[in-house]
């Protein structure tokens, strides 16, 4: 079972002709009402790939509510543990170019005040919990600390990179999931220099997993003296926002169903390209067996 902790946002978004420069307006034709946030799009995405998933987080009292949770409902991810809190559902007003970049704003709500007491009641030793970096910092580093006690793999995803000491977080990881921008940030704090190989071998162990994603470029990974640099699979971009949740559940849900830590890294690497190709964070998540199909082309 995956118990996700994290984020429950309703997207708003606009296609716009190119993003804007600061204090630049620029106007697009419509907007689209996507669910989304990071939490969320992880836990959907690991459902869609085939694991038992289970969320823990929160929304508001509000009519986004119901929206920021029809998909995880759909797809039978256990919402058992998200709380309706007085206050408004967390939004995210997101911009997208003809190239598929985009720029996020982020109202965080009620996300502002999840609490990792709140997975007392539900974490195993054969779980594993997933965790990112939209909660705030001393509730992660709280959740991570209580799936270490209760013997539960620990996958992190700090995007954003919170501010704040991270190294106690780390020795309690099972799986550290990075894309090159975190990977420096998270490298300047501890006094590295260089590039996504660098980052893997200060932080990579036997028992912890580093992942590094490089966009067009794939992945660099490693654990223990297992070192893989993987390519991805040439697309036609249409969205990227949900590219890094989709490669995180993907990812862990092939390590969660015990598959080996190359294979899961492919399969994180389908997953995070497919949903490339569909507007939306949560839309573009594919199912297993396209995950499957397309992973299997990946060396």
């Amino acid at each position: 079972m995956i118990t996700v902790f994290g984020s429950i946002n309703l997207d708003l978004v606009v296609a716009v002709p190119r993003l804007p420069r600061p204090g630049e307006t620029v106007s697009g034709p419509d907007h689209q009402t996507f669910p989304g946030g990071k939490g969320a799009n992880q836990a959907l995405a690991a459902r869609r790939a085939g694991a038992d998933v289970r969320l823990i987080g929160a929304v508001g009292q509000d009519a986004f509510a119901e929206l920021a949770l029809a998909n995880l409902q759909k797809t039978g991810v256990d919402l058992s543990g998200v709380r309706s809190l007085d206050g408004s559902t967390g939004l995210a007003f997101i911009a997208v170019d003809p190239e598929g970049e985009n720029q996020i704003l982020v109202a965080r709500g009620t996300n502002a005040r999840v609490q990792a007491d709140w997975l007392k009641p539900v974490l195993g030793s054969r779980d594993t919990l997933m965790v990112q970096g939209e909660a705030s910092f001393d509730q992660i580093g709280a959740a991570i600390l209580l799936a270490r006690e209760a013997g539960a793999a620990v996958c992190w995803n700090p995007a954003p990179v919170p501010e704040g000491d991270l190294s106690t977080c780390f020795e309690a990881l099972s799986l550290l999931v990075v894309n090159e921008t975190e990977a420096l940030e998270i490298g300047r704090r501890h006094g590295l220099k260089g590039d996504a190989d660098g980052f893997i071998e200060r932080f990579a162990a036997p028992s912890r997993a580093v992942v590094v994603t490089l966009g067009a470029e794939g992945v660099a990974a490693g654990q223990g003296d297992q070192r893989l640099r993987l390519k991805a699979p040439r697309i036609k971009a249409v969205d990227t926002t949900g590219a890094g949740d989709a490669f995180c559940g993907a990812l862990a849900a092939a390590l969660d169903l015990g598959r080996p830590f190359e294979r899961a890294v492919k399969e994180g690497i389908a997953a995070g390209a497919l949903a490339c190709t569909v507007t939306g964070a949560q839309s573009g998540a594919p199912e297993a067996g396209a995950i499957a199909r397309l992973a299997d082309q990946i060396v």
